[in-house]
């Protein structure tokens, strides 16, 4: 079976039978991007209790379905606009970048491209430029193209190297713009909107597989967890190779992260040992279920 990595999945909004459907499709690890939580926080400890949750709470949920969980810290861009709380999340960023399972900062980038979003986007480009941690950069929903060329202009304007960073939620108008850069080009598919398995089998064929990165961005939304393994069925029913597949998703995900020094690549290739008798701090995923052990 083809083994899978999903670079961008969140996973506090999904249930543990998303980790064991997720596993069964041959996905040995995962990477959480802190981000908006669908309801405006409104103090600095609401971060914090988040960032703790996906360093400690979800990457034990996700080893007991035998997946590696890593995840990116940042201030996400739709809460950059609010300067109380904002400020405050910059100061304590610094502390969770040295943290085990942090292999970048994001998600950061532009929602409504404000002046704020401007200056939360450099100061964390610098962040990840001090901490040498590669960065991933979330693209608007709204003026795509505007969007995405400013985001390359102030990666450029803080001087980070390019190859640190991955842009993500591409699509057709998009990429281009990206390919001039030595920026690695992410893309998100989802159900009905951003991009389907068929468009991005389109994209490879017309560019190639180089530095190419395919995630299911799921969340609390009409999402997927299982984006990444069905594209792979779409890249092979196009006349693309296993080993074609294999380097789109997985290989290339994993090549980016790794440069954060903390994911290595021949450990996420297999699946954790599962021991479902481990309780984290107390607590188990387990709703008086037996225990699963292998």
């Amino acid at each position: 079976m083809a083994k899978y990595f999903d670079p961008h999945i969140h996973m506090v909004s999904r249930t543990t039978d998303d980790y064991q459907n997720m596993a069964a499709a041959g996905i040995t690890g995962v990477i959480e991007p802190a981000f908006w939580q669908g309801q405006a926080r409104t103090s600095v400890g609401s971060f914090i209790d988040y960032f703790d949750t996906l360093l400690g709470w979800e990457r034990f949920r996700a080893s007991m379905f035998g997946i590696h969980h890593f995840c990116t810290i940042g201030l996400n861009p739709k809460e950059a606009n609010d300067l109380s709380v904002a400020n405050e999340v910059l100061e304590i960023l610094p502390r969770y970048l040295v943290k085990d399972g942090v292999v970048a900062v994001g998600e950061i980038g532009y929602d409504d491209i404000t002046p704020e979003e401007d200056r939360f986007l450099a100061a964390q480009l610098e962040l990840a430029r001090q901490f040498n941690l590669p960065v991933l950069v979330h693209t608007p929903h709204r003026d795509k193209i505007g969007g995405t060329k400013r985001t390359l202009a102030v990666i450029r304007e803080v001087g980070i190297a390019e190859h640190l960073v991955i842009i993500d939620h591409l699509n057709e108008l998009t990429l281009p713009l990206v390919l001039d850069s030595d920026c690695w080009r992410g893309h998100s598919i989802y159900p009905n909107t951003k991009m389907s398995e068929q468009r991005m089998v389109a994209l490879l064929q017309q560019y190639g597989t180089e530095k190419m990165v395919v995630n299911s961005a799921a969340d609390w939304g009409i999402s997927d967890p299982l984006k990444v393994p069905k594209t792979g069925q779409a890249m092979l029913a196009a006349g693309f190779s296993e080993a074609q597949v294999e380097q789109v998703l997985f290989h290339n995900p994993v090549d980016f992260f790794a440069q954060s020094g903390q994911l290595d690549k021949q450990l996420v290739g297999t699946a954790l040992p599962i021991d479902q008798r481990r309780q984290w701090q107390d607590n188990s995923a387990l709703r008086g279920q037996e225990p699963v052990v292998k």
